[in-house]
C-alpha cells in the first residue's frame, strides 16, 4: 500500500487560495481516478478537485468553510501501489520512514510519524492544552498557516479577530500576523489590536510648520457599529449564500477604501443604432450568435482607456499602479439574482468580432455556472449595462482594486434639435446616458469627465460604413 497526498492544484494565474465548500467524499470511501473529491471556491468561482489516482479516502485535512492555499495537503489517498525500498541504505530504513513515505508528513501539522499518521485527529494545527485554542468558532477565515502561528504564539481567536487584514476580502495573512506581534512586542502592555486605530493610517509623518520637525502621527479610524434591525411579525429571513455575502463584503469594503465621485453625459447613439439593425441579421448568419450592444461599448471604453492611461490604474497606499494590460470586466447578472464579473482580457487588442465573440462565450459560461478561476482575475476596469433592466441611469460601485467603472442606461428614443447648414431641425434621436463612478484620490473630476466624454464621442461618431 502506498499513500498519495492530494494537494490543492494551481487554479489559474493569481489564484493563490481557495475555500473548501462541499466534500463530496468521505473517510473510507473509494475513489476512482479522476473523481472528484470536494468542492471549493475561489472568489465568485467554484470548482472540483478531482483525485489523480484510484484508492481509499484516509484523511482530511480540512472542513468545510476553511481556506487552503495552493499547494496545501487537502486530504491523503492509500493506494494499491507499493513503496520502493530505499536502496542506498537499507540498514537506515527503519529510521528514516519519514523520508521514504509518499506523504510528507513534515508537510502536516501535528504529525511527527509514521504511526501519527493513522491516529492524527482532522486538524490543521498541534493541540497544545497550555495554548490557547484557536480552532473555537470564528465570523473570518484564517489560513493554516495563520492559524499554526497564532497558535504557537499564544493569540487567542478573540485577539486573532482585532487583527487588521491586508489580503483578499480583509483576510489574515502571515505578514498581518507577524506585523502584530512585532507591534506587540514592542509595546508589552498590547494585548488586543485597538479598534480605533487603522494599520492604515499607522506611521504617516507630518512637518510642523513653525519648528520643521516631522513626527509620526496616528490618525482614528471610523469605527462603525451594525446597526440593530427590528423584526416585524411574519417577516422571513433568510441567510445570505456564500456568493452574496463575498458581494456584500466587496461593496462595503469598496465604499471604505475609495471616496467615490460621479460623472455623467449623454450620448446621442443614433448612428450606433442604425449601424447595429442594419449588420445584425447578417452577422446572426454567418456567425451564429447575436451582436449585441455591449461590444460596441467595450471598443469604445478600451480605445479611450487608451487615450488615458490614468483612468487604468489601482492605488496601492500612496502609490499608484498604471496598468499595461486592458482588462475590461463585464458586470453579468446570474439567474440565480447574484452578479459576477467575468474578464475580457487585453480588449485593446480584439477586433470588433473577437471582443463579441468573448462577450457571448462569458457571458453563456457565468449563466451555466462553468467560468473558470482565470476568467474573473485581472480585471482593471469594469463596464456594467444596468440598460438591460429598462434603467436609464445609475452609480454604480467600484470593483476594487480597480479606480472606475463606467454604467449604460437604456436607449431611448428622443426629439432632439438637430444642427444642420441650412439651420437647426427637430427629430427622432436615439439617446443614452452614461456614468462613471471613479476613485477621487486619483482621478480627478477633469479627467474623469474628459474620458467619459470621450467614450460617448467614440460611440457618438460610429462609422455608419463599418464592416464586421
Amino acid at each position: 500500500m502506498a499513500l498519495h497526498k492530494l494537494t490543492l492544484p494551481k487554479m489559474g494565474e493569481s489564484v493563490t487560495e481557495a475555500t473548501v465548500t462541499n466534500w463530496l467524499r468521505e473517510i473510507g470511501d473509494l475513489i476512482q481516478e479522476d473523481e472528484s473529491v470536494l468542492e471549493v471556491a475561489t472568489d465568485k468561482v467554484d470548482s472540483d478537485v478531482p483525485s489523480p489516482v484510484q484508492g481509499v479516502l484516509k484523511e482530511r485535512f480540512f472542513e468545510n468553510g476553511d481556506v487552503v492555499q495552493v499547494g496545501d495537503v487537502i486530504a491523503v489517498i492509500e493506494t494499491d501501489a507499493q513503496d520502493e525500498p530505499n536502496e542506498q541504505n537499507t540498514d537506515n530504513h527503519v529510521a528514516n520512514q519519514e523520508d521514504d513515505i509518499p506523504v510528507d508528513i513534515k508537510d502536516v501539522p501535528g504529525l511527527t510519524s509514521i504511526e501519527s499518521l493513522e491516529d492524527a485527529q482532522h486538524t490543521s494545527m498541534p493541540t497544545d492544552e497550555s495554548k490557547p485554542n484557536v480552532e473555537e468558532s470564528s465570523d473570518r477565515f484564517y489560513s493554516p498557516l495563520v492559524r499554526s502561528i497564532a497558535q504557537e504564539e499564544g493569540i487567542s481567536l478573540s485577539e486573532l479577530d482585532q487583527v487588521h487584514g491586508s489580503g483578499a476580502e480583509g483576510r489574515v495573512t502571515k505578514d498581518d500576523v507577524l506585523k502584530y506581534l512585532a507591534q506587540k512586542g514592542d509595546n508589552p502592555t498590547i494585548q488586543v489590536k485597538s479598534s480605533d486605530v487603522s494599520d492604515d493610517h499607522k506611521g504617516d509623518k507630518e512637518q510642523d510648520p513653525q519648528t520643521g520637525v516631522s513626527s509620526e502621527v496616528v490618525r482614528p479610524k471610523i469605527v462603525t457599529k451594525p446597526v440593530v434591525v427590528a423584526k416585524g411579525d411574519g417577516d422571513e429571513i433568510m441567510e445570505m449564500d456564500r456568493m452574496r455575502r463575498l458581494i456584500a463584503d466587496h461593496m462595503v469594503s469598496s465604499v471604505h477604501t475609495s471616496p467615490h465621485v460621479f460623472s455623467a453625459v449623454e450620448a446621442d447613439v443614433t448612428n450606433l443604432v442604425n449601424w447595429r439593425n442594419q449588420v445584425k441579421d447578417g452577422f446572426k448568419k454567418r456567425e451564429g450568435q447575436n451582436i449585441t450592444f455591449t461590444p460596441l461599448i467595450i471598443e469604445a471604453i478600451s480605445k479611450a482607456l487608451k487615450d488615458f492611461p490614468m483612468i487604468n490604474v489601482s492605488v496601492d497606499g500612496y502609490n499608484i499602479i498604471r496598468r499595461k494590460h486592458i482588462n475590461i470586466g463585464m458586470a453579468t447578472a446570474l439567474p440565480n439574482g447574484n452578479l459576477i464579473v467575468p474578464v475580457i482580457k487585453d480588449a485593446d487588442q480584439l477586433s470588433l468580432l473577437g471582443i463579441s465573440h468573448a462577450v457571448n462565450d462569458l457571458a453563456q459560461r457565468s449563466r451555466d455556472n462553468k467560468l473558470k478561476p482565470d476568467d474573473t482575475q485581472g480585471g482593471t476596469f469594469t463596464f456594467t449595462n444596468i440598460g438591460a433592466f429598462g434603467n436609464i441611469f445609475g452609480m454604480p460601485i467600484i470593483n476594487q482594486p480597480q479606480a472606475a467603472i463606467l454604467a449604460v442606461g437604456t436607449i431611448k428614443k428622443k426629439p432632439a434639435v438637430i444642427e444642420t447648414p441650412a439651420g437647426d431641425l427637430i427629430g427622432i434621436r436615439h439617446f443614452m446616458y452614461i456614468t462613471m463612478s471613479y476613485d477621487h484620490r486619483v482621478i480627478d473630476g477633469a479627467l474623469g469627465g474628459t474620458f467619459i466624454k470621450r467614450v460617448a464621442d467614440y460611440l457618438e461618431n460610429w462609422d455608419l460604413d463599418r464592416t464586421v
